[in-house]
Parts: C-alpha cells; structure tokens; sequence
C-alpha cells in the first residue's frame, strides 16, 4: 500500500462515486517496488460489487487516461494471470490509444478518444474499445458485451461479459418498509467521527493520510453495521485500545481486532443473559426426632421389617416387656431372647 498512491486517488476529480472508489482501492493495493496487479475477485470483494460492474468502471478509468491494464500470462502454463494496472502517477505511464481492426479497418478514427466514441475493434494490449462488428474482435482488457460472441480469429477465447447478478428488475411481490434498515445505510455522522478521533488521540487539524476522505468514515460504518456495534459502543471500543496501544493508530483497519472483540464480548453478554438460572431443589423435610424409643422398637417388633438381632439391647427389652408393648412369644418369634 502507499500513501502517496491513495492520496493520489482522491484528489481526482470528475469521477462517479463507484469509478473513485475502484481507484482508490486500487492505489490501496499498489506496491512502489512491485506495482498493481490485485485480482478481480479480491478488488470486487473490496469494492463490494460484482465482477462486471468493476469491469464497467475498470474502462471508464481507462478511457479517461487515469490507468492502464496490461494482461499478464504465466510463461509456463500459460495461464492468465492477474491483470497489472499502470497508473497515471507511474514514470513511463502512456495513456490507452485505439488501434483499428487488421482485418477491416475498425476504428481507424483519429477523433476516437474515450470508449463511447470509438467505433474501432480495439485489439487488446492497447485499447478497451467496443468489438469489431464483423470479425467480433474485443477479446481485450474490458467486457464488451452482454451476449454470447464469436471468438476473436486471432485468440480462440474472447472474454465476453458474464454478469454476476441480473440486470432484470423484477417487480416487488411486497411493498418494501423504508423504515427497516434505515440505521444500516445511514452513514457515519461527522460528530460521531470526530469524537472518535478524539477517543483515539488524533488531531482533526493535522489527521494522516488514512484518516482523510470518506474512506475511514465508510470502514468505521461497516464495523457498526457488520458487527452490530452502536456507535457509542465503537467509541468505547476505540477508547479501551488506546489501554494497549497509546500511540494513535495508523488507519480504520488497525482497529478491527479491537471491535471484533468488543462483538464477540456483546455477545457473549447477551447469552449470558438469555440462560436462567437453574432452580434450586425444595428442602426435603425435617425428620421428627423419635422421643419413645421402647414404643418404637416395639413398633418393629410386631412388623415384618427386617429386625436385626443386635438391634434391640436387654434393657430395652426389658422396657416394652414391663409396658406391655410387645409379648415375649413375639420377641422369640423375632428371634430376641
């Protein structure tokens, strides 16, 4: 990543919003010593759109001279390899050129400047034109069309446009609530952004290059609405980092670890919650202590429960005989002598 490059980005102007972030996350992605090569899916991931929406937006960067697409193929497989992006901002950087059909003479206009105007075949390594009408070339750096095409005669494989969602709006079976999820789409205000700053012990005056712009305030909005943290629960989050880090972060990103935690800690709260307590067992009652011990014992005699023979002593014996309790022909019965 480079500062330099992502501060490049932004200062550009004249872009839709999606086109400038597709720049931007680009520059994130460049690398000084190597250049830019990120993959389509990795740079439709970051975006958040699809494949063929980026390749729309992919050409109108490079229609508008701001970035070049060079393809690149493993010498050994021969496989492709992710595309190499050239920035404008790159020393030898030159800006696309339109390069007529060799079999016709498509696009040999010298007033075609930009991908609508040229009506040129735009043999790929050089152009991100529209496909020659007659031989179908195109197979080069941009999706060139919605529809199934015939193959380029000098490449066996033309990369045609695959949309990854349908273009087709269907209509709505139910009418849509504009209330739900009114909070998901709402953006970051700029008094919550400045207080977490404050949180994070950062000048608003003289903020770094990753803390500029929109896109801070956008990854800061996804921490609340893909982790379900309030923003006042972020802003506690940043304050309980700067505990282990004192020094201010570098950027949004270096706070992910800490507002994972806080989630997974909200949720854990929340479980916690929801489990009640088992309750405790009632109280077995009291036995009432035995105070006649003769007529107990008596009692047992005249049972058929088991009746130890140790159990009853000479004296006790003695006690149910004198109250008349028990008969000495049942204590021999008992076998009590």
């Amino acid at each position: 990543m480079s500062h330099e490059a992502t501060n490049w980005a932004i200062k550009q102007r004249g872009l839709k919003p999606t086109t400038k972030i597709v720049l931007w996350h680009l520059c994130d992605r460049y690398n000084p010593d190597y250049g830019c090569f990120p993959s389509q899916d990795r740079l439709a991931h970051d975006c958040e759109i699809s494949r063929s929406t980026l390749n729309d937006h992919l050409g109108a960067l490079e229609a508008v001279g701001l970035l070049r697409r060079v393809p690149r193929l493993d010498p050994v497989t021969k496989r492709q390899l992710p595309t190499r992006y050239i920035l404008r901002f790159e020393p030898g950087f030159t800006p696309v050129a339109v390069v007529p059909c060799p079999e016709i003479g498509h696009g040999d206009g010298g007033d075609a400047e930009s991908l609508d105007d040229a009506d040129g075949c735009g043999v790929y390594g050089m152009a991100d034109s529209l496909p020659c009408p007659d031989f179908g070339h195109g197979d080069g750096a941009g999706a060139v069309s919605d529809f199934p095409a015939e193959p380029c005669p000098e490449k066996a494989e033309s990369r045609v446009r695959n949309p990854d969602t349908n273009p087709v709006k269907e209509p709505l079976s139910k009418p849509v609530k504009e209330e739900e999820g009114a909070q998901a789409r709402a953006a970051i205000s700029d008094e919550v952004f400045g207080e977490l700053l404050a949180a994070l012990g950062l000048d608003p005056v003289a903020l770094p290059g990753w803390w500029q712009g929109w896109p801070p305030r956008l990854h800061v909005q996804r921490c609340r609405d893909e982790l379900g943290l309030s923003e006042a629960e972020i802003i506690a989050a940043a304050e309980a980092s700067r505990q282990e880090h004192p020094e201010p972060p570098d950027g949004p990103k270096a706070l992910d670890r800490a507002m994972q935690r806080a989630a997974q800690r909200k949720v854990d709260d929340a479980g916690r919650k929801r489990r009640k307590p088992k309750a405790a067992p009632p109280p077995a009652p009291a036995a009432e202590p035995i105070t006649d011990l003769p007529a107990f014992y008596a009692d047992l005699v005249n049972s058929d429960r088991c009746l130890p023979v140790s159990a009853i002593s000479n004296t006790m014996r003695d006690a149910m005989l004198a109250r008349g309790l028990v008969t000495p022909e049942r204590l021999r019965e008992r076998g009590v002598r």
